[in-house]
């Protein structure tokens, strides 16, 4: 059984900085793409940021691009999302998903389940607020 665990969220200043992390157990995790998605209440799920299983390719929506960076490390079948310089706009409850053996791209954003992102955590609420 595939287990997804985020976690690092919580009540963060703006200008914070804090890495979320993902554990992922269950799955040979180095096979496999990692993306992470948020969705504020009331929004459509927005598409954030991607890993290749290898870690060598990597993809971020226009919205935090130069702002946040992801990084994996297959030996502890974790991703971290390095989230810098947080607006209260980036307020979201931030998901960890995977299961798709293809590149990254706007194409995991735009249809997830198609693209084979199968198993999802149950998400951590980042608040950016003073």
């Amino acid at each position: 059984q595939v287990r997804i665990v985020e976690s690092g969220g919580g009540l963060v200043q703006p200008g914070g900085s804090p890495r979320l992390s993902c554990v992922v157990s269950g799955l040979a995790l180095d096979a496999y793409a990692i993306v992470w998605f948020r969705q504020a209440p009331g929004k459509e799920r927005e598409g954030v940021s991607c890993i290749s299983s290898t870690g060598d390719s990597t993809d971020y929506a226009d919205s935090v691009k130069g702002r946040f960076a992801i990084s994996r490390d297959n030996t502890k079948n974790t991703v971290y999302l390095q989230v810098n310089s947080l607006k209260p706009e980036d307020t979201n409850v931030y998901y960890c998903t995977t299961g798709g053996r293809y590149p990254c791209g706007s194409h995991y954003y735009t249809s997830p389940h198609y693209y084979g992102l199968d198993y999802w955590g149950k998400g951590i609420l980042v608040t950016v607020s003073s």
